[in-house]
């Protein structure tokens, strides 16, 4: 009795791994992402402080954070270099 019982449970469990791996049951992996901060988003011209303020949510799955922090640095310094180079043009000129 015991080995049928297995042997039943053993082909339920297989025809459902392949009901679900071709995609005739469909299963819900992750629910849609939720907001716990509010996007502000990036003005159309941001300067170093709009990328500074910048804050992302995390999530399961989601991006490494020292890898965002770093990119976000990096775009943070090229645009106060660039906010730089600007003012002191623009003060040249006067």
């Amino acid at each position: 009795m015991v080995p049928v019982l297995l042997a039943l449970v053993a082909v339920a469990l297989i025809v459902a791994a392949l009901a679900v791996a071709s995609g005739r049951w469909a299963v819900d992996g992750l629910a849609d992402a939720t907001r716990s901060t509010p996007d502000h988003g990036l003005p159309s011209e941001p300067d170093a402080a709009d990328v500074a303020a910048v804050r992302f949510d995390t999530a399961p799955r989601g991006y490494r954070m020292d890898e965002v922090d770093e990119r976000l640095d990096r775009l943070r310094t090229t645009l106060a270099e660039r906010e730089r180079e600007l003012a002191d043009l623009r003060a040249q000129e006067d």
